[in-house]
């Protein structure tokens, strides 16, 4: 991470060290590193073809224990995998989903999910693009509390490219103020103090629905909503599309079924950072003929699970360390080449 070439692909930075190591060396801070580096696969004494075929059980519903018994490996070294393979996910999804496209409609649910421990249940929010079927995003969260709405209302914000969006939920009341908030953008003045908070000028609607039949609106009104509805072309108002993935995801992970012998022992085993991914990118939608990731535009064919462990996020640019006084003409340089 202290090299100033990182984050640099295709500027002749990278050049092969050993071909049968499959070991690089840059030839700005002159030093080695692995393929492996920046997937799962590093570090890991298992071939990776292995461990490709066990996380793609596990992220289509094959419970641990079978792999265990099957694979002959042991329960903690899957986990570790598991564990691993989770936060990679994540990264690809921040590098990927989390970017600014047009969404229009959205709908937000939350799924009850049993633990051991004294806390006995958590909430998992999703939110998921209508008209792409994308999985934008999950949050674990102990309860039901504005906070836990805050902050996915800033996840799906974070994606929203603008102009109209019509948020579609089953009622929970936090959510209009949550995404409200979300929506509001700060006058900077240069003054001292909090910069003052001034609503968006897309159009935001958030409606409970309930049966198929609108309930109330928890943002903005009724005029807005009957335009937004008919612009988004939505024949029913409906939640299915959220719920439809609700069961996807507890068909694919035993611990989120209501009843179950498998229940979640840590917070980190709940949050569906590898499952989300391969439903995005490596899972064909029905309805759609293809995966969501493609029909957001995001990649141009289907992924397999290997292409997905494989892919690398690349690490923030390099930036001159802060120190007193002006920067030195090394540091200069430096920044020149190989800046932000």
């Amino acid at each position: 991470m202290d090299c100033p070439a990182r984050g640099h692909t295709g500027r002749g930075n990278l050049k092969i060290h050993c071909r049968r190591r499959g070991r690089y060396r840059c030839t700005a801070c002159r030093k080695t590193f692995s393929a492996r580096r920046g997937t799962p696969f590093y570090h890991a004494k298992t071939a990776p073809e292995i461990i490709t075929q066990v996380l793609t059980l596990i992220a289509y519903g094959c419970p641990i224990g079978a792999i265990e018994a099957a694979f002959s490996l042991q329960r903690r070294t899957v986990r570790a995998w598991l564990t691993k393979a989770g936060a990679h996910c994540r990264a690809v999804h921040e590098q990927l989903v989390l970017q600014p496209q047009v969404l229009q409609h959205v709908q937000v649910d939350e799924l009850f999910v049993r633990r051991q421990s004294r806390r006995r249940f958590v909430y998992l929010f999703s939110a998921l693009c209508v008209s792409t079927r994308l999985w934008l995003g999950g949050l674990v969260s102990a309860k039901r509390s504005k906070h836990a709405t805050r902050t996915m209302a800033q996840m799906v914000r974070q994606a929203a490219f603008g102009g109209p969006l019509l948020v579609v939920c089953d009622g929970f009341r936090y959510y209009g103020k949550a995404f409200r908030e979300a929506f509001k953008w700060s006058l900077l003045t240069g003054r001292q103090g909090r910069p003052r908070r001034l609503p968006s000028a897309a159009l935001v609607v958030v409606a409970h629905v309930k049966q198929r039949r609108l309930v109330r609106l928890l943002e903005g009104t009724w005029g807005q909503f009957v335009w937004l509805w008919r612009s988004v072309g939505a024949a029913v108002l409906t939640t299915s599309y959220i719920e439809r993935l609700n069961a996807t995801f507890r068909a694919r992970l035993s611990l989120l079924v209501r009843r179950s012998r498998h229940l979640a022992r840590t917070v980190a085993t709940v949050e569906a950072g590898l499952l989300g991914s391969v439903y995005n990118f490596c899972t064909v939608h029905g309805s759609l003929s293809r995966t969501p990731a493609q029909a957001a535009g995001l990649v141009s064919d289907r992924w397999s699970v290997a292409q997905l462990l494989g892919y690398r996020v690349p690490p923030e640019r390099w930036r001159p360390p802060r120190h007193r006084g002006p920067l030195s003409k090394r540091e200069r340089a430096l920044l020149a080449q190989w800046g932000t």
